[in-house]
């Protein structure tokens, strides 16, 4: 019996046989059901029996890659019972590989990158637009000469007009007639 002489039914001691500690919020283990205290609350603390109730336990096919539950069952006789079942075909073990030119990554969890333009699994090394060919990215971006709409000449009139200028200065002068004198300063301006 836990508790005080004023609430008998308060509280529970701690069922690891080395502690026994009246705990006033005991915590319930729901592997084997027993109660205890903070320290020995985890399936590591105490031991418990049944720590992996709960568990998921995944078994992968060597022939074709299919991962198989085993949760309580026997790992052998599932893998026999799969390789007679007629779903186990080594042809689906290919591991799938970045689909740009010429990379033969193979694509896993920790290199695996999704385009967001074109939705296309690529490696790491391809994960931008630019990297991979992206159909999106190259239709959906128009190119710097429709935009100038001179035909790629922008260039060409930037110099142009660079040249023009020969020197001369593009700082304003004020109205007041008063403007600074220049000096011979080989500092640039900004415009």
């Amino acid at each position: 019996m836990a508790g005080t002489e004023a609430f008998p039914d308060l509280g529970r001691h701690c069922q690891n046989p080395d502690c026994h500690q009246l705990d006033f919020l005991p915590f319930k283990c729901d592997g084997c059901h027993k109660f205890f205290c903070l320290e020995h609350r985890s399936y590591k603390s105490h031991e418990c029996p049944k720590s992996d109730h709960k568990s998921r336990k995944v078994l992968v096919c060597n022939i074709c890659s299919t991962s198989i539950e085993t949760t309580g069952q026997d790992e052998k006789l599932l893998l026999e019972k799969h390789e007679k079942s007629g779903n186990c075909d080594p042809k689906n073990k290919k591991k799938p590989k970045c689909p740009v030119r010429r990379c033969k990554e193979v694509l896993t969890f920790s290199n695996t990158s999704t385009c967001k333009t074109c939705e296309i699994k690529v490696c790491l090394k391809h994960r931008f637009p630019a990297e991979h060919a992206c159909s999106k990215h190259s239709s959906a971006k128009p190119s710097l000469e429709a935009v100038s709409g001179s035909g790629g000449r922008w260039n060409e009139r930037f110099l142009a007009a660079f040249a023009s200028r020969k020197g001369k200065d593009c700082a304003k002068t004020s109205s007041s007639g008063s403007a600074s004198p220049r000096t011979n300063n080989p500092s640039v301006k900004a415009c």
